[in-house]
């Protein structure tokens, strides 16, 4: 049984409820954990409230914040195998996969401990000769932050590790049904020994403790990774008291390929880019398009490369894609595909469960191809959030701009081709957060995340995801003040002016 973190101790839910978490890929219990509720939610803000604005972290240098840091991104090192079969456990993704996240995860809070104390302000030229004028970054104050399923811990280290580099305290709330990583991400934390109250862990649902976390006064910032729903939800909420709001909302990302393009290297990539982490991916390449005098030899090779995906059990080396998160998520993702079929897309590949015995009781759904889509279908728009390829035609450059374009989010997006001043001309044009030429997918602490339009607000990684958790203050010092006399001294007798 594994409980919530608040304010240095390990805490059942204070109505003692509790959740079974479960394997997607064979349905069994792995870990019973607490379920919060607002009440759970209000003491870990108020905890998180005190540490910041009475307790000793203030008090800590940006060095010795960071230095902490470092501490934790050498204990998910040392953790890593243990961390990569828990993420495994939990969501169904190859051990592969997993361990790799966990080398990002360790990354990111290198990074931001080396960075933690490398903003010491800017000074500005001041009118006045006599005085000193200085811009500093202070931290925001108490920090919510929601991070989701796909990829539990990678995505929390986002938050978590600049919001606290920044001198935040923080209340981290994983997704209901993969809390694992980030309960074991919180034993790190207590081992390493940051000040009390200063990280905090808290367990439940969107709908109330998500919605405490949104709502409450004393919380300063919300930072949100999910759907697009509950993103409006929480804006509203947040308004309440003006909360900084910081988000990154998915996207249905476009990987154009043109003729002159490596064709193998593009096929490999097209394939990389949709049915990754069976396509629970926020970033991915769900929307092929390619230059028409390419279209059928690609496709076919698309396919023939597709049939050989190895389905499984994610601890299995040879397994090349795991189950979807949930038996809700494998609905959705069904419902998708048969709306494709229903708006006259050709299904050339997939669209069904696989009938293999070891995989009945698992969440699997196969890797799935459309050709003869257009930007007017729901399927080409929305995201299935699952392996779902949809294949669009492009005759022109601008044709290839526009349809990439031609959607409501604007996250990412790849483009290939032999010609880097087209490439170069294309990317430019790519109303998108991240684009990748002759490439898909990579992604480094250095560089910033997040998107256009409906992908989201603000970034998250590089030197401006640190900034997402600061203030802005101008420090001005007069060093020679002196008397203005704009307001003189009142005169004993005041002589009246006769009119």
């Amino acid at each position: 049984m594994k409980h919530m973190y608040i304010n240095d101790q390990w805490v059942e839910a204070s109505s003692r409820a509790t959740k079974e978490i479960i394997n997607p890929f064979n349905q069994k219990v792995i870990e019973t954990v607490s379920r919060g509720s607002r009440e759970d939610t209000k003491m870990a803000i108020q905890a998180a409230r005190t540490a910041f604005d009475e307790g000793e972290w203030g008090s800590l240098t940006a060095t010795e914040r960071g230095n902490l840091l470092f501490q934790v991104s050498q204990k998910i090192k040392e953790y890593q195998q243990e961390l990569a079969k828990l993420e495994s456990l939990n969501t169904g993704k190859t051990v592969t996969e997993s361990l790799a996240d966990m080398d990002g995860i360790a990354g990111v809070f290198q990074y931001y401990a080396g960075l933690a104390d490398k903003d010491g302000g800017l000074m500005i030229e001041s009118p006045n000769p006599n005085s000193v004028s200085r811009v500093v970054r202070e931290p925001v104050g108490v920090c919510s932050l929601i991070a989701p399923w796909n990829y539990p811990l990678l995505q929390a280290s986002w938050k978590l590790a600049p919001a606290l580099a920044a001198g935040n305290t923080v209340i981290l709330k994983p997704a209901e049904i993969t809390p694992l990583t980030s309960i074991k991400m919180y034993e790190i934390f207590e081992e390493v020994g940051f000040p009390k109250g200063v990280v905090n862990l808290v367990l439940g649902p969107g709908s109330t403790v998500g919605s405490e976390l949104a709502e409450n006064p004393k919380v300063d910032l919300i930072s949100f990774t999910g759907g697009a729903v509950a993103g409006r939800q929480i804006m509203k909420a947040a308004s309440g008291n003006f909360k900084k709001i910081s988000m990154e909302l998915g996207g249905k990302n476009p990987n154009i390929v043109f003729a002159d393009a490596d064709f193998d290297t593009a096929v490999d990539y097209a394939l990389n880019a949709v049915f990754f982490h069976a396509g629970q991916v926020c970033s991915a390449g769900a929307r092929l398009i390619l230059e028409k005098s390419i279209h059928d030899r690609f496709v076919e090779a698309v396919v023939e490369r597709t049939k050989q995906i190895k389905i499984g059990n994610g601890f299995d080396k040879d397994t090349q894609m795991g189950p979807v998160i949930s038996a809700e998520h494998l609905a959705s993702v069904e419902d998708y595909i048969q709306m494709g079929i229903q708006e006259g897309a050709t299904l050339v590949l997939g669209g069904k469960r696989p009938n293999a015995p070891e995989l009945q009781k698992g969440f699997f759904i196969e890797p799935t191809i459309f050709t003869n889509c257009h930007t007017k279908m729901y399927i080409v728009q929305e995201e299935s959030f699952g392996p779902v390829l949809t294949i669009e035609t492009f005759e022109s450059e601008e044709e290839a701009i526009r349809l990439a374009n031609d959607s409501v989010y604007g996250l990412a997006g790849a483009v290939w081709t032999s010609d880097m001043n087209r490439a170069e001309r294309v990317v430019r044009k790519l109303r998108m957060g991240t684009t990748w030429i002759n490439d898909y997918h990579p992604y480094f602490p250095q560089a910033p995340w997040g998107g256009y339009k409906q992908s989201g607000i603000g970034r998250e990684l590089s030197h401006i995801g640190i900034e997402e958790y600061t203030e802005i203050k101008h420090i001005y010092m007069n060093t020679n003040p002196e008397p203005m006399n704009w307001f003189k001294k009142v005169k004993e007798k005041t002589e009246l002016i006769e009119l």
